[in-house]
């Protein structure tokens, strides 16, 4: 993989990205956005665009992608604990994101909507999408979008997992999940990446991916467990951005590199397969 330039200094978050504001219908939302190939929408986690969004942001562009990071809620470029309950606040209260519904949030529609702009501005094959720990679930229902073909799933908290009736479903009703399927037996492949402890993302979801999708989804799941042999805090949760550890062969570390082999295989087929023949000479 390319060298990472790693994060920026104090009062420069933002530096590498432009700002500009996407409008669906009467919806407006700030989007960050860096240039350098095939498109991926990146959906940030709770409290907002914070310096580990942006820093998973600069690894993709370093791969080669156009990332666009709509902001949904929170400070583009404030502190990770920054405003949490505030943020939190604002999901379990919008219609817009819909916490207790089953049927997919209507903010997913607009990220579809981003999505095929997306595509149009950027090119190839398709669009890649990756929502974590609230709004991982969007990720899954941008499939609903043709042009979405390399969705991520990390940590998907929604629906909220307050009852034993809530902790299986993943966010979408039963027309978008036959959409889906639908999609997964004609080659579309889902990833989702989670901390085994993690209980904000129960293990009924994750079982509903495998029954549902089978061969289409690709689960990966790092032991979070007390006294793991990772060293990770069984409160882990992000593994892509705040407890992600940057050491070659981490499992977290691991998880990022699929990712973004994932959407290497998705959005440029052609190169990825020219790596993986130079690889076995």
């Amino acid at each position: 993989m390319p060298e990472h330039r790693g994060p920026s200094g104090p009062g420069e978050t933002l530096e590498g990205f432009t700002e500009s504001t996407f409008s669906h219908g009467s919806i407006h939302h700030p989007v960050v956005r860096g240039r350098a190939g095939p498109a991926v929408i990146l959906i940030h986690e709770v409290p907002g665009i914070h310096p580990g969004v942006l820093d998973l942001g600069r690894r993709l562009i370093d791969w080669g992608f156009t990332v666009y990071l709509p902001s949904m809620f929170g400070r583009p470029g404030g502190k990770a604990g920054e405003g949490i309950v505030k943020s939190i606040a604002k999901v379990c209260i919008s219609r817009e994101f819909a916490v207790l519904a089953n049927p997919s949030s209507p903010a997913a529609g607009r990220l579809r909507a981003l999505a095929v702009q997306a595509h149009r501005e950027c090119g190839g094959p398709g669009v890649g999408s990756i929502g974590m720990c609230m709004t991982g679930s969007f990720a899954l229902a941008m499939a609903l979008e043709p042009a979405v073909l390399a969705p991520v799933m990390s940590q998907p908290a929604l629906p909220a997992g307050l009852t034993a009736r809530r902790r299986a479903p993943v966010g979408l009703d039963d027309g978008e999940l036959a959409r889906v399927k639908a999609r997964t037996s004609q080659g579309l492949r889902l990833l989702g990446v989670q901390f085994s402890n993690d209980r904000g993302c129960p293990a009924e979801r994750s079982a509903t991916l495998r029954r549902e999708f089978g061969a289409g989804f690709e689960g990966i799941e790092i032991d979070s467990s007390p006294g793991n042999p990772y060293g990770m805090a069984p409160s882990a949760r992000c593994v892509l951005t705040v407890d992600l550890v940057d050491t070659p062969g981490h499992p977290t570390k691991a998880a990022l590199e699929r990712t973004i082999e994932f959407m290497e295989e998705r959005l440029r087929p052609d190169t990825a397969a020219a790596t993986a023949t130079e690889e076995q000479e």
